[in-house]
């Protein structure tokens, strides 16, 4: 790619100019980002350990927890240290490593909550052909291809904001390098740019969106014709909690990046980014694994072999 820039570092003003908002946030976002860590980095030694959560459901659950980990990772820390330390200053080069990896991780963890749809579909609609349809397989595929669509919209997102110049200003109105953010402070013209980015933005949400619709209707349509009180409540509860979490996700990212950018207020951009780039990571293991029964003996089987094993050494 061709550097056409003027500007060698960026400036990110951060969530807020406020000093004594400064060390609450500082001590908010950090065991926000604590959190984060141990719930997936946990939830992801669980499943490896316990053969009981070998399945195509703990499966994207492990791969979505190991994105949400490196998602959060690639924006809290600087984060941190523009509130504790007052860093805003990052080069050019960081910026635009920081933007590649950012969008890379949202769009695995889109295509991730779309297979998740589609497993929750043949779990529920098609439960005879469950092993047959989720094989180890298509499992492995499905993550690969949400991988690999991952690195080509982070590939074309990238080419498609540095290749423009920025000669008027390097201060960012935001507490990362986002593509709306970055893209305001061009002095080129930006329009096809924008066009790009909306074409793509709107593929890899809608497209996501509408399996994950498709899906949801199928498995509504069979809730209601469930006979069973039991089965019907744990369909509904297994839905819901994935419906809240692609309701967060997808509401927020549609608010950034599908409305017009003489329609973008930085304030609000801000808001929405606290919520996709460090709340939903730290929830993600609640909503999804926390509350599962599986889950919790797995974790109580962990507790006991490390207090045995202290046991057996003191």
């Amino acid at each position: 790619m061709e550097n056409n820039t003027e500007v060698n570092e960026f400036i990110l003003l951060g969530l807020t100019s406020v000093p004594q908002l400064q060390v609450p946030l500082f001590i908010m976002f950090t065991l926000t980002y604590l959190i984060t860590v141990i719930g997936n980095l946990g939830m992801i030694i669980l499943i490896l350990l316990d053969s009981r959560l070998h399945t195509p459901m703990y499966f994207f659950l492990s791969n979505l927890s190991l994105v949400d980990f490196c998602y959060s990772s690639t924006v809290t820390p600087k984060v941190l240290s523009g509130l504790l330390l007052r860093d805003k200053i990052i080069s050019y080069n960081a910026c635009a490593t920081q933007m590649f990896f950012f969008v890379l991780f949202a769009t695995v963890e889109s295509y991730l909550l779309t297979s998740m749809a589609y497993d929750r579909y043949a779990a529920v609609c098609k439960p005879l052909h469950y092993p047959t349809i989720m094989t180890t397989n298509v499992c492995a595929c499905l993550a690969k291809c949400s991988f690999i669509f991952g690195l080509l919209t982070a590939a074309i997102d990238i080419a498609d904001t540095f290749c423009l110049s920025f000669c008027v200003s390097n201060v960012i109105h935001h507490f990362f390098c986002d593509i709306p953010a970055v893209m305001t402070l061009t002095c080129s013209d930006k329009h096809i740019n924008e066009l790009i980015l909306f074409l793509i933005s709107s593929f890899n949400i809608f497209f996501a969106l509408l399996v994950i619709l498709i899906s949801y209707q199928f498995i509504f349509t069979t809730i209601l014709k469930m006979h069973s009180t039991e089965g019907y409540q744990k369909a509904l509860f297994t839905c819901a909690s994935h419906l809240i979490a692609v309701s967060i996700f997808y509401g927020t990212v549609i608010i950034m990046y599908l409305q017009p950018s003489s329609s973008h207020s930085m304030d609000t951009d801000k808001i929405a980014s606290v919520f996709y780039t460090m709340i939903i990571p730290m929830l993600n293991p609640v909503v999804y694994s926390l509350r599962n029964k599986e889950v919790k003996s797995a974790f109580r089987k962990v507790v006991e072999k490390t207090k045995y094993s202290l046991g057996l050494i003191f």
